[in-house]
This record gives structure tokens, C-alpha cells and sequence, in this order.
């Protein structure tokens, strides 16, 4: 019998002694004590991270890779203050990522953050993403915007985290590398990277097979990731990028409190009755020019071009699928998307001072073919098979423009005073034509359309060339996705276009210093949102969504990552947030001063790690995370807990060869806990739990020719 959650008390003892320890690293990672600059691209200025008037924070791809199977960035971006992202066990759903609690309510995909994997959107025009397609074996690094500044990206602007390729170098090289873990999970992948004349080239290809740690809940995701950089002349370049992913995960549902405490590792009963699982073949393309038009100005222009299809076994009994306004059981949809992006910058003068303008306009389309099926053979009321695709119930198109020009500018106007300002207009059109129309089911079609202005300022002050402080505001802008809007939470037929987009308006102090070999940043936040959008609960197997009035959320951010000497690493996280609803709800569990469910008030996160530059490494980490209330009505919780990792490794070179082998052990202290929430599930499955001490083990063998 599995312990009960609750005998797991969080100790603040346990927690100063091991949440210091961690960082698994190869060589890459050993450094002299010097404090390079690390760039910044996501404000778009191309600056220094010490001088970036936000809070941003650059996760290395070899810390990434750092001694793990490369399958999920959880296992490797809990440094970054302020993002909560969490395994879910269940890669039918994705990762469960929000910033700064933007992105919690979401079910499925992320919400609330812009993705961008280079420089193409993972998020879609109407705030929908995902990250099965980040490539962690080729990843240069990720980098995470949080703050006004967001709100220069549009639609879904909590936050955003871009993910970049390398770059092929000289000499050419090749890896191959192979990982297993507990639960039968597998991967295994090569790599091909190099640079000639003018030509640079990276291709990855990447397999992962898991039993999973729960029931019904297998996986396999086949990876493909390549960009080739052609330099076209001294002042040209052109970068084409290509992705694919395909990818079958079983899904065993959330669990109520009783299922979790009785068995974690089971899977909801509706799960094997309806053989609930989900398949996604995406593959997509682009291109970036840039060209240096004089020494002070600069053009880059992005296009690109994707295809998605998914298919989604859903448990909604048969017998609800009666009802004539159901859609099915089985989501099936396919997804085109394009879109465009073009930017001047122009580095000038103003007053006799530094001045930089950075104009631009974006273009996003999504074309969506979407067609519900029930999930049996036979009558509702006597099925003869499930978890089968039966007849159809659901048929229409949804499409989505959005168009966004922008416009930024940065001026040093006095030697340690810089003041940065912009503006962003974003237009959102929403098209659906519905083509299941009968006696029992009427014309659902529908169109709307959103628009706001985003204004953005930050005034940056630098008291030293090694300490600065900075304030700053930004307006955020997040409308409903198609999902959202395709349920009335009434239980009327047709499109929801009551729910409006969700304001917010973000205000941020804070502090960056050079401190020892890294840089400590502290923020402090508050945000005010308005019509934010939260789920209306479930209605006959249908999630609907409502507007919850205002919102707040207050907060603090501690960060550190650097080398204490050649050898030694630490990283330091710590993440303070009350998030709140300032307004009660008619006909909702929403009450005034009522927790947003599925944040955690306060998360902390330390590493400490030995990584020489060859022979044997060793590493250790710690995390805690506080509660998490589970619904509106914040009647039951996911309790707090802390767990350790550790790991050791050895890095052998020899001529052109180098053999890197590690082993490692998750949740050393073998604690029961829930490792992700689904927030206000209808039928009370709120808890996904994570797996109890397991352990990963693999080796990397590369050739430079």
C-alpha cells in the first residue's frame, strides 16, 4: 500500500540542507572564473542579460542535455525563477507550463505563453501551444521572457520562451547517444553538425519509447530537427529551418483523491474502457534572411509554413452522447498554419545619444479542420464496441488571422539612464463555418473579432557597469482559443463569443548585480487582470469557459546560476506568488479573495554540482514546491512537497573521439506525491501523480573528422 501524501511533512531544515545541491554537467560546463556576457535576443535589442530591463533568464543547451534522457524540459529549466513546468507522466496532454501563474487552467497544450522554436510560432494566433516539438539534443539554448516586455509578443503574452538550434561549427562532427529509464522508457538518437565554406548544418533525429509510470500510459515520439545556414555574402545570411514529430500516447486521465490515495500508479477505469489515446503528426518549415543594409541598419524577414494533424480518443460515456448537441467522443483535427514576420532595425542617434528603432509587422494564419466522431459502434443506450471511431457528430472549419504591427525604441538618454518604450496593435479575427447542420442540430457558425493596442515601457538605471535597476510596465493581451470559444457555458448550442479576451496590466521592479561569477536578479511583480478566463466546468463531456471578472497577482523572483571556481557550479531559484480573484462570481465556486487554482504560492529550486573538464562529475539537487489548490472553490489541494536528485557521470576523450556516460536518481527520498493538477476537472480526476525514486542512465559517443 502507497504512503498517504500527507505523511510527507515539508521540513524548512531538510530544505537549507539539500535544496543547494545539484547540477549534473559535461565539460562544457567547467569554466574559469570569468563572468562572460551572456545575449539576450528576446527584447530584440540583442543586449547583455545584466543589462536587459526584464526578467529573462538563458538555460544553455548543454545544461539542458546535463545528465538526463533529453525527453522533457522539466527535467532542466527548474532555474529559471518564476516558470512552474511540470511532468504530467501523460504525453497525450504536454508538459503543463505557466509563468508567473499565466497558463494554469490549462487542460491540455499551454496557454498564457508564447513559444517560438526558431523563430517560428509553437504558439497558433489564438493562444493555443505546445513543445513536442522542441528538440532538446540540438537546442543552442531557451530563453524565458517574463514581465511587461512580454507584451511586445501579442496574443498569450504571460510570458515567453524561445527556443533556438545551434549553429553548425567546424569540424564536422557526429554523435550518437542512447538512454534508458525506469517505467521501459528508451531513447536514443544521432546528430550530424558541421560547417563548410559557406554552409553551417545541424540534423537530429531522435527516438523515445516509455511503458510509462502509470497504467495506460505508454508513449512513443519519434523526433526530427534540422537548420542549415547559408551565408550569402559578406552582409547576408539565410537560415532554413525543418521540424517533425510524431508521436501515440496512451491516456490515463487524472485521478480523483480516493484513486490516488489508493493506488497512484492506476489509471482512471474510463481510461481502459474507452482506450483513451492520442496521435500528432506535425511537420513544418521556414526561412529567415537577414541582411546588414549599412553599418546602422538592419533587415530580417521570416517565413514559414505547417501542417498538424491529431486525433484524440476521448472517455465520454455513450450514453451522454445521445444528447443531439454532443459532438463525439473523438476529436479529430487538422491544422494548417502560416505566417510572416518583417523587421527594420535602425541603430541611431537622439539628442546626441544612442537611439535604437525597431519597427516590424507580423502575420499569422490558422485554418483548422475540425470533426467530432463517437467514441462506439452500436445505439448510445446498448454499445456493442469503445473506444472505436463511430459515426460522425462534429464537422466544421475555424480560421484565425492575426495581424501585428510593432514598433520599439530604446535611448540612452543620459550616460547610466536608458529609457525603453513600444507598442504593439494586435488584430484577431475568428471565422467558423459549421458543416454538421440537421433537424437536431442547427447552423453553429460564427465570427468576432478582437482588438487591443499593447504599450510597453521600461526606464533602466546603471549604478555601476556591474549593477543596474530597472522598472517597468506592459499591457497583456490573451483571447480565447478555438476550443474556449466552441461550448456556451449555458448548454445552448452554438459558439461561445460572450467570452471576452483577458486584460492584464503588468508592473515590474527590479535589480540585477554581478555577483561572484554569475548574476543575482531580484523582481518584484504586480499584475492586474481583467476578464480572465477560467473554466466553466463540464457539461455532457464538454469543458465551456467563462469570463471570472478581476484578478491579481503579486509577486517575487530570486535568481543565481554561475561557477564558484573552475569546477564547482550552483543555481538558486526561489519563486514568491499570491494569485487571486478580486471579484466573486455569480453561479461559479469563484468567491472573492479565492486562490487561482493550479499555482504554487512558493517554489524553490538549488544545485550544486563537481564538473571538471574531463574524468568524473557529480551532482545534486533539490526542489519545493508549496500547495496547489486543484479548483475555483479551492476546497481540496495537491499538498506541497520536496524532492532530491542525484547523479554522477565521466567524460573520456581521446583523439577525435569523446565517450560521455552518466547515471542518475529522481526523487532520492522515494516521496508520494503529485507531480500535476488538472484544474476544476468535472468529475473531481484532479490529480496526476508523479513517480515514486527511479533512475536513468546513458552514454554519448561524438567523431570530429
Amino acid at each position: 500500500m502507497p504512503h498517504s501524501p500527507s505523511a510527507h511533512r515539508f521540513s524548512w531544515f531538510g530544505l537549507a540542507c539539500h535544496s543547494t545541491l545539484w547540477f549534473s554537467a559535461s565539460a562544457a560546463l567547467a569554466q574559469t572564473p570569468t563572468l562572460e556576457p551572456v545575449i539576450t535576443t528576446s527584447t530584440r535589442y540583442d543586449t547583455n542579460v545584466l543589462d536587459t530591463p526584464a526578467s529573462v533568464n538563458i538555460v544553455d543547451g548543454v545544461q539542458l542535455r546535463a545528465d538526463n534522457l533529453q525527453i522533457n524540459l522539466s527535467d532542466s529549466m527548474g532555474s529559471v525563477p518564476g516558470l512552474q513546468i511540470q511532468n504530467r507522466q501523460n504525453y497525450a496532454q504536454d508538459l503543463q507550463l505557466s509563468i508567473r501563474g499565466f497558463g494554469a487552467r490549462s487542460t491540455f497544450g499551454v496557454r498564457g505563453i508564447k513559444i517560438f522554436v526558431d523563430g517560428i510560432p509553437a504558439t497558433m494566433p489564438d493562444g493555443q501551444g505546445q513543445t513536442s516539438n522542441i528538440d532538446i539534443a540540438s537546442a543552442d539554448h531557451v530563453e524565458v521572457l517574463r514581465g511587461p516586455f512580454s507584451a511586445l509578443y501579442g496574443n498569450a503574452s504571460g510570458g515567453v520562451l524561445l527556443v533556438e538550434t545551434e549553429t553548425g561549427k567546424a569540424p564536422p562532427a557526429l554523435q550518437a547517444n542512447f538512454g534508458a529509464g525506469s517505467y521501459g522508457t528508451y531513447h536514443y538518437g544521432a546528430k550530424a553538425s558541421g560547417a563548410t565554406g559557406q554552409f553551417d548544418y545541424v540534423v537530429s533525429a531522435n527516438r523515445f519509447t516509455t511503458d510509462g509510470y502509470r497504467d495506460h500510459s505508454s508513449a512513443r515520439k519519434n523526433l526530427g530537427n534540422a537548420k542549415l545556414g547559408i551565408q550569402l555574402d559578406d552582409d547576408s545570411r539565410l537560415t532554413v529551418v525543418a521540424n517533425s514529430v510524431d508521436l501515440t500516447a496512451q491516456d490515463p486521465l487524472g485521478l480523483t483523491r480516493e484513486q490516488y490515495e489508493s493506488d497512484p500508479r492506476q489509471a482512471a477505469p474510463q481510461a481502459d474502457q474507452y482506450n483513451t489515446r492520442k496521435t500528432v503528426q506535425q511537420t513544418q518549415g521556414g526561412l529567415v534572411y537577414e541582411r546588414q543594409m549599412d553599418a546602422d541598419n538592419e533587415l530580417r524577414a521570416m517565413v514559414y509554413y505547417g501542417q498538424r494533424h491529431t486525433v484524440q480518443y476521448q472517455s465520454i460515456p455513450a450514453i451522454i452522447q445521445a444528447n443531439p448537441q454532443q459532438s463525439g467522443g473523438v476529436i479529430d483535427l487538422r491544422r494548417e498554419y502560416a505566417g510572416a514576420d518583417l523587421r527594420w532595425t535602425s541603430h541611431l542617434s537622439l539628442a546626441g545619444r544612442p537611439f535604437t528603432l525597431i519597427g516590424g509587422v507580423s502575420y499569422d494564419t490558422l485554418s483548422e479542420r475540425r470533426k467530432g466522431y463517437e467514441n462506439f459502434l452500436g445505439s448510445a443506450s446498448a454499445p456493442t464496441e469503445l473506444g472505436v471511431k463511430g459515426a460522425l457528430r462534429r464537422n466544421e472549419t475555424n480560421d484565425v488571422d492575426s495581424l501585428d504591427p510593432y514598433l520599439q525604441a530604446s535611448w540612452q538618454f543620459a550616460p547610466d539612464w536608458t529609457l525603453d518604450a513600444g507598442l504593439r496593435y494586435s488584430t484577431i479575427d475568428f471565422d467558423s463555418d459549421d458543416h454538421y447542420v440537421n433537424a437536431a442540430n442547427g447552423d453553429d457558425s460564427g465570427s468576432t473579432r478582437y482588438r487591443k493596442a499593447l504599450p510597453m515601457a521600461a526606464l533602466r538605471y546603471q549604478f555601476t557597469p556591474k549593477t543596474m535597476a530597472y522598472i517597468s510596465y506592459g499591457r497583456g493581451f490573451e483571447t480565447p482559443t478555438t476550443n474556449e470559444l466552441s461550448y456556451r457555458p449555458d448548454g445552448e448550442s452554438g459558439l461561445n463569443l460572450g467570452l471576452q479576451p483577458a486584460l492584464s496590466n503588468n508592473y515590474e521592479a527590479g535589480i540585477k548585480t554581478e555577483l561572484g561569477n554569475g548574476i543575482l536578479s531580484l523582481a518584484a511583480f504586480h499584475i492586474d487582470t481583467r476578464d480572465e478566463i477560467v473554466s466553466a466546468g463540464s457539461l455532457n463531456g464538454r469543458t465551456s469557459y467563462r469570463n471570472a471578472g478581476r484578478t491579481r497577482r503579486d509577486g517575487a523572483e530570486l535568481g543565481w546560476s554561475g561557477t564558484i571556481d573552475s569546477n564547482w557550479r550552483a543555481d538558486l531559484a526561489y519563486t514568491w506568488i499570491n494569485a487571486r480573484y478580486r471579484d466573486s462570481v455569480d453561479d461559479s465556486d469563484i468567491r472573492a479573495g479565492n486562490k487561482i487554482p493550479g499555482i504554487a504560492s512558493q517554489m524553490l529550486y538549488g544545485a550544486l554540482a563537481w564538473a571538471p573538464a574531463e574524468g568524473w562529475r557529480a551532482g545534486i539537487e533539490g526542489r519545493y514546491l508549496s500547495k496547489i489548490y486543484v479548483n475555483d472553490a479551492n476546497s481540496d489541494t495537491a499538498p506541497g512537497y520536496f524532492v532530491a536528485s542525484v547523479s554522477t557521470g565521466y567524460l573520456w576523450r581521446q583523439g577525435p573521439w569523446e565517450w560521455n556516460a552518466y547515471a542518475r536518481v529522481d526523487n532520492l527520498f522515494d516521496r508520494d506525491y503529485v507531480g500535476s493538477v488538472i484544474v476544476n476537472d468535472g468529475n473531481d480526476r484532479y490529480f496526476e501523480p508523479a513517480p515514486g525514486r527511479n533512475w536513468s542512465a546513458g552514454l554519448s559517443v561524438s567523431y570530429q573528422f
